[in-house]
Order: C-alpha cells, then structure tokens, then sequence
C-alpha cells in the first residue's frame, strides 16, 4: 500500500508539511523515505558502506546487474558478477537492480536474488538511456516503447520473487515526442509492482536539462495503491524537502550527487525531520573520508584494479572544489595505491569554490 498521510500531515495551500511518513514498499519499511540510487559503475559494496557510515538512506541499491550475464555465469560455474559484491551480507534492507528483456530470464535471476541472496528488494531497470543497454540490447529505457512486455517482465518476476516486493524504475518517456510515464505506471501497478521510480527526464535527454518534477508528480494520479518515488536533480538537503513539499510523491531518490558526497543522505534526513542540516565535513575530513573508500576498495579487487576504479570516485570527491580540474588531471594517471596516495596528499583540493 502506498505511504498514507500521518496525523503530524497535512496539505496547506498544496504545500505538505514535513515530516513525511516511512515509505512501505510491500513489507519492507523505507525510514527515512531517502533512496540510494543504483548507478552503474559506481553504486558498489564500498561505496555503500560510506553511505551507510553517514547514515540518511532508507533503502541502499546496488549497480544494475545483467540478468543475463548473470544465467551465463551461474551456468559455467563462474564467480557471480561482482555487483553482487557484498550483497548476501549486507545490513538490510537493500535492493539489486536488474535488467534484460526476456521474462524468463528475468524471473530466474529474481527468484536467484530472494532465495540465495536473501535481497529485500528486486528492482527492474526500465530507465537506462545508455545505447549498449537500450540499442543493442533492447533493454533498459528501451523497453518503455514494448509495454506488453514491461508488463510480463513485472509480472513474471512478481511471481518468481513472492512475497520479497519487485518495483520498477522508469523514465518519462523515451522522448520528448513521446512521454508515455502514465500509461506506463499503470502497466507496472497492474502487473503487480510494489512501488514504482520515475526520473523526470526522458531517455532521450540522458541528464541534459532539469528534470520535470510536475511530470513526476502527475503521475500520482495514476496509481490506485503503490507509492511514488521521485527522482533527478536532487543535490541538496533543501531540494529534498523541496519535493516533498512541493509534489505528489512518497519518496525520494538521489543519485549523481551523492557520488562524491556519501554525507548527503545524513543531511537530507535531518532536514526532513525539522533538525538543523549538518554541516559539510571539512575538507580535511572529506579527504578522509575517500581514502577510507579507497581502502575498501583495493581490499576487494586488490591493488592495481582498486586503484583505477577509484580514480573515477577521487573526481567526484574532487567536484565542486577549487584546484579540481588540477587534481583530476593527476589522479586520472594513477596506477599504484602508492602512487594515489601520494596525488591525494599533494593536490586533493582543500578549499571550496567561492
């Protein structure tokens, strides 16, 4: 059942008062209603662990995992994917994000996830703009185009998955010439989705523009039981209570600007309950905070591979900094932890921008 206006709720002149309600996604309780988006590349057992030290996410998710890939692997008897890394041991509750376009493959990987991996939450990505993904794969975004299918996707895997919830994540639309979300969120709601995702871009877009947070908060409208999530452009504690204030949704869900700011979370929960916003970390402590990720890291794929994975996450944790551009240049060549933490010692930024 969808979230439901507490007592301490109400709406004034269509603008609600804070604090939201936990969000119910089946039987599983998202408190606060703060997602962590999942992100390829990047949304891994390390980097959810920095999140889960700050705290503020209700619900974690890992980066979206290749179903198919997945079968393959698992019939040859190989490692399983490591976006699977750290999943069967986690704090729950936490999501895996899935995705490919055939049903069956879909609801084996689901029903995979439940009965080994012991997962709170099975989401299917409909949102992926990404051509290997869309293009050649015939997945992800692409599929908002086929929503017979989406519709035995969902229900497949709801099957396959009972009673663990199954949601799906979505974007408006694959174009701007077509924005097709509320048809769609009746599809995912009738196939039995627990909970459905949008960000208020289309495919098409990728994330060029702002996202349309009146798009997203039409769609309400068109779902009888399951919660809305929203998601795009959140990258500040305000903007978080801002959609909740402002639009017709159940919960939130940040992405890209949590990449190098795992503290985002925390402050977007405070900020939501009516507490002051805790401060950035200072510099110093931000410096710290990413070697703590570069050790996680290197302590799972070892020395050299740790290292180059992290370089992508030293320009996040760079961002918005001055010297940035010149960090980034440095880091990006990187190759030993020795080397790494020699360029974070003498160029990670330690001042903001003005």
């Amino acid at each position: 059942m969808a979230s439901q206006v507490n007592e301490k709720q109400h709406l004034d002149d269509g603008v609600r008062t804070l604090p939201p309600p936990p969000l119910k996604i089946g039987d599983v309780v998202v408190d606060p209603p703060i997602l962590q988006a999942p992100m390829a590349g990047f949304t891994n057992a390390a980097f959810r662990q920095m999140v889960r030290e700050y705290g503020g996410s209700g619900l974690q998710a890992t980066e979206m995992v290749n179903a198919r890939g997945f079968v393959w692997m698992d019939e040859h008897e190989a490692e399983h994917p490591d976006r699977l890394w750290g999943v069967a041991d986690e704090p729950r509750p936490l999501a895996v994000q899935i995705w490919d376009n055939q049903p069956e493959v879909m609801a084996k990987v689901g029903k995979r996830l439940v009965d080994e991996y012991r997962v709170s939450v099975v989401d299917i990505n409909f949102g992926c703009p990404v051509r290997q993904v869309t293009e050649k794969a015939h997945s992800g975004s692409y599929l908002l185009r086929d929503p017979d299918r989406m519709h035995e996707i969902i229900r497949q895997l709801v099957e396959a998955c009972a009673p663990t919830p199954v949601t799906a994540k979505i974007r408006l639309g694959c174009s701007r010439d077509n924005i097709n979300c509320n048809e769609i969120a009746s599809v995912v709601e009738q196939a039995g989705a627990a909970a459905l995702t949008v960000h208020g871009r289309t495919a098409q877009d990728f994330f060029k523009g702002s996202a349309d947070w009146e798009r997203i908060s039409e769609i309400k409208s068109h779902l009888k039981n399951i919660p809305l999530i929203g998601n795009g452009d959140l990258d500040s504690a305000e903007k978080v209570v801002t959609a909740f204030q402002k639009y017709n949704v159940d919960g939130v869900m940040i992405a890209r600007a949590c990449l190098g700011r795992p503290w985002l979370f925390a402050q977007a929960a405070a900020a939501l309950r009516g507490d002051p916003i805790p401060e950035d970390p200072s510099m110093e402590e931000q410096r710290d905070c990413m070697l703590r990720h570069f050790d996680l890291v290197v302590e799972r794929f070892g020395a050299e591979k740790g290292t180059l994975l992290m370089r992508k996450y030293a320009c996040c944790y760079a961002q918005g900094k001055r010297g940035a551009r010149h960090f980034r240049t440095h880091v990006a060549k990187a190759s030993t932890p020795a080397e790494f933490q020699s360029i974070v010692t003498e160029f990670f930024p330690l001042e903001s921008q003005p």
